[in-house]
């Protein structure tokens, strides 16, 4: 065994506070059905995780190694995932009339978009642990690249999928050896459908929020924000969000950074977007509502915000309240104008939901909830590249 400088402690149940050993595979909290969150020891985190001792560290998300949750180097499966850039957005700054403003460009990871973070954490631990199976329900980029992972640690991968996901997600589950399900209806639905084959196959479930692991690899995406920055903590942050693992681990390492001493208590606005196809958070948070209701029906172009309900739906209310933030809904058009900005003026030809935040930008910049002095980062989370076939009518009129 080799021993990564990891300084996990135990596990702590998102609505109780229930805390449980992080020495067997978990997935919801035994205490509540609600999300598990990583605790770790940040006091000993900050005697080696340093400003200067990064510098000189891999070149991937496992830098932050201290903060995150494998024990054994050996068990680290990693396709060079992380340290994706973070650019000044000089011409949409203009157009905008936002001084500072950034773009988080997810599209650089491995299979081409955030969810590989999760997946490598999530996976790393499954190798940990010993698990042979793993399944999950995705709607398009989480199962590509669970499916890469998978393949890659040998662990046996199992997807269920809507029929209507992204053809190119389908591809790559099929090229990564990965046994795929196509589910009429909605993840919802695929999720049902994993849940019975988790129990009749004895299948360890790595759905969204429903193991504790995955919003860990997604932290890793505020901790290089905040780096990339100078050890700044930006004004605002914009986030497209499904199942919301991306926004509570953003603001789950700001505030670990925060005790760790490496910034100061500075928080940002967190901004959550939704698709008016599928908002259901945006409708409970507008009603001040603690749990979301189901949303019926949902239809957006947006594989990736095309989730009914979240099942951290409390955090992430939780976070916006806390961070003075809000929450926004576009629609499928404003997605593709969103996306053609992006790619005329910034060479950035990004999913529909990097189409969504900058939309949401603007809109947000027009009610003055943004100011021209803030400083903003939008997180585009996947490339355009994976929706050809959803977008096709929009770039090309062949």
């Amino acid at each position: 065994m080799t021993k990564t400088l990891s300084t996990y402690e135990y596990l702590q149940c998102s609505l109780t506070g229930d805390k449980f050993s992080n020495d067997i595979p978990r997935r919801l909290s035994p205490s509540s059905e609600k999300p598990l969150l990583a605790r770790y020891d940040l006091e000993k985190a900050k005697e080696t995780m340093t400003k200067e001792s990064l510098l000189s560290r891999r070149n991937d998300m496992w830098k932050y190694e201290e903060i995150l949750p494998v024990l054994d180097d050996n068990n680290i499966v990693s396709l060079g995932e992380g340290n994706t850039p973070l650019m000044r957005m000089n011409n949409l700054s203009n157009v905008l009339d936002i001084k500072n403003l950034y773009v988080k460009d997810e599209s650089n990871n491995p299979t081409g978009s955030f969810k590989a973070r999760g997946l490598s954490a999530a996976i790393s631990k499954a190798k940990e642990f010993g698990i042979k199976g793993i399944v999950m329900p995705s709607a398009g980029n989480a199962a590509g690249a669970m499916s890469a992972y998978a393949a890659k640690s040998k662990i046996a991968a199992n997807v269920f999928m809507p029929k209507d996901a992204p053809l190119a997600n389908k591809m790559e589950c099929i090229a990564f050896g990965a046994n795929v399900e196509l589910v009429d209806g909605f993840i919802s639905d695929a999720g049902k459908a994993s849940a019975i084959a988790a129990e009749k196959y004895d299948l360890f479930d790595i759905s969204t929020l429903k193991e504790p692991f995955r919003v860990e690899g997604k932290k890793t995406m505020g901790l290089e924000i905040v780096e990339q920055l100078g050890w700044q903590v930006p004004d605002v942050i914009i986030y497209p969000t499904g199942g919301g693992t991306g926004i509570v681990g953003i603001w789950k390492a700001i505030n670990e950074l925060e005790k760790m001493g490496l910034v100061n208590d500075k928080k940002p606005k967190m901004v959550c977007v939704q698709a008016e196809g599928c908002s259901p958070l945006v409708d409970a948070f507008e009603k001040n509502e603690e749990y979301a209701v189901p949303f019926e029906n949902p239809k957006t172009l947006a594989a990736g915000m095309r989730v009914p309900l979240a099942v951290g739906d409390f955090i992430i209310f939780n976070i916006l309240k806390e961070s003075k933030g809000t929450a926004i809904r576009i629609n499928d058009a404003e997605m593709l104008e969103g996306v053609s900005l992006l790619s005329k003026e910034e060479g950035i030809f990004a999913a529909p939901e990097g189409g969504a935040v900058l939309r949401a930008t603007m809109k947000l910049r027009e009610s003055g909830f943004i100011k021209k002095s803030d400083k903003v980062v939008v997180v585009n989370t996947g490339s355009a590249y994976k929706y050809l076939d959803a977008m096709q009518k929009t770039f090309w009129n062949d």
